[in-house]
């Protein structure tokens, strides 16, 4: 029987570990050591195989939903903290690759403990790291089989203990439409994809009265015409609404879970996220056997992680 958890958060790490050694390396400094494949140090000096805080904090929030089989904005945030303060869901016992806008979070949340108001809200705070790790909640949403109410609430609670910002709401409710798509349409990934973005925008465009925020997103109305572009006019920076178009991108341009983990990787930049976002949406299409064996058998804690990915919901 098919794991959906274990397809997706799977496809989260290996994308996130893949693109580790080369973050933060322009698109040419990348270019002339293209990434073929797993490998370690570069970036942070790690082995082949490690993953950073994109993976540990969709694991936290893949562990909080599991023990308790449902979505508690503040024993996700306590996990959080956890991570933050003890090194737990990390590969080595430490965190590190910390954005500022999860940083600063995370330091209120441990303050106030107020899943409400301790993500930021401006301009600024319009960073990948919600995106980055919000595939436990659009599986929960799908997997419950939510009404899209709920499940747009749900989305947007728990992006919004590190990035409470419409915009960074809008690229995690949209990630779930696509998400939702995936798993339960048909037909190939771009139509799959293309539903649900249509779906998502839908929602928003009937929710929203400011509709600022969506039109940044404007370029993902037309996967077809999307796909067309060349690379040089996708970016794959960390802010929020790059990330998610080189994350599609990626995945409309390719035919498989490898080379598109590849050519997401290799826009370089964001690396580690852009392969996060890429690698969990191709896992739940093309399944956890996807992943290449050789890839799989380095990751690190690879038999914990997926122990956490065995979540049954009642």
């Amino acid at each position: 029987m098919r794991n959906i958890w274990k397809d997706g958060i799977m496809g989260v790490v290996t994308g996130d570990a893949l693109g580790c050694p080369v973050q933060f390396e322009s698109r040419q400094e990348v270019a002339a050591h293209p990434v073929t494949g797993m490998r370690g140090y570069g970036t942070f000096n790690l082995p082949a195989g490690s993953w950073t805080d994109d993976s540990s904090l969709t694991l936290a929030l893949a562990e909080s939903i599991g023990r308790l089989g449902k979505i508690d904005p503040c024993d996700i945030g306590d996990n959080f903290v956890k991570w933050l303060d003890h090194g737990e869901f990390t590969p080595f016992g430490y965190a590190y690759d910390i954005g500022g806008a999860t940083m600063s979070s995370v330091l209120r949340y441990k303050r106030s403990h107020d899943p409400k108001t301790c993500g930021g809200r401006t301009e600024w705070d319009n960073g990948n790291g919600s995106l980055m790790r919000i595939l436990p909640a659009c599986l929960y949403c799908v997997e419950k089989d939510l009404d899209d109410s709920e499940a747009y609430s749900l989305i947007h609670a728990v992006g919004s203990l590190t990035h409470a910002h419409i915009r960074s709401n809008i690229a995690c409710g949209l990630t779930f439409a696509m998400a939702k798509s995936i798993l339960k349409g048909s037909g190939p990934l771009t139509k799959r994809l293309q539903n649900g973005l249509d779906c998502g925008f839908k929602h928003y465009e009937a929710a929203l009265s400011d509709q600022e925020s969506v039109l940044l997103y404007n370029r993902l109305r037309d996967l077809e015409a999307f796909a067309r572009l060349p690379a040089s006019e996708i970016k794959s920076t960390g802010y929020v609404v790059d990330t998610l178009e080189a994350a599609v991108w990626s995945l409309i341009t390719t035919e498989s879970f490898k080379d598109a983990l590849l050519r997401a990787v290799n826009l370089g930049h964001d690396t580690d996220t852009v392969g996060a976002v890429c690698g969990g949406l191709e896992g739940l299409f093309y399944g956890y056997d996807s992943i290449p064996e050789e890839w799989l058998k380095v990751i690190q804690r690879r038999e914990w992680i997926e122990g956490i990915c065995d979540i049954r919901l009642s």
